[in-house]
């Protein structure tokens, strides 16, 4: 009477990988946002401060905020994408770099449609100086190399993370060690 559904076994199987596939993608994204926001916080924050300098007091967390949601999700994306998968076997640096550059490339280019899209719904004409990156010139070239050196501690996290086991860097990261170590 205790007979096995082979089909139902498959089925559990099946459900249970892809709630486990659910949880690590809803955890790299809670990393991915929260890296994200602090990381724009951080610029919101420096822009608040220069406002000030000249006699503004608006600061926008919130734009900091959605903007980590969204590119967010555009990192998971390319993530899945696995774009530095020809790269495998190269030294690590390689990667890193390269993960970092696309990254970079693919966030100012959500920031030009992003800045598209408010000046369609505000009103206002999509010029280039509506969409232009850092005031546009010099200003887009530091804010370019600023958002990528910043982009470097998480891939490089990520791939030194993937090269030693993640149960190795737990240790590393929050064992006692001594001179020894």
């Amino acid at each position: 009477m205790n007979e096995r559904n082979p089909r139902a076994e498959a089925g559990g199987g099946r459900a249970a990988a892809l709630k486990e596939m659910a949880l690590r993608q809803a955890r790299s994204f809670l990393f991915l946002f929260l890296y994200l926001w602090v990381l724009l916080g951080l610029f919101v924050l420096n822009q608040a401060l220069v406002e000030r300098a000249h006699g503004n007091a608006v600061t926008f967390q919130g734009f900091a905020f959605l903007n980590a949601l969204v590119l967010a999700k555009v990192m998971l994306v390319i993530e899945e994408l696995e774009v530095a998968r020809w790269l495998r076997g190269r030294p690590l640096i390689l990667v890193i770099l390269y993960e970092a550059v696309i990254c970079t490339l693919f966030f100012l280019v959500f920031h030009v449609i992003e800045r598209s899209v408010i000046a369609k719904f505000s009103g206002h004409a999509i010029t280039a100086s509506a969409v232009e990156v850092g005031g546009g010139g010099v200003g887009t070239v530091i804010v370019t190399v600023i958002l990528f050196v910043s982009l470097l501690p998480f891939f490089a996290f990520k791939n030194v993370t993937r090269a030693i086991g993640a149960d190795r860097m737990r240790q590393i990261l929050f064992r006692r060690h001594t001179p020894a170590d």
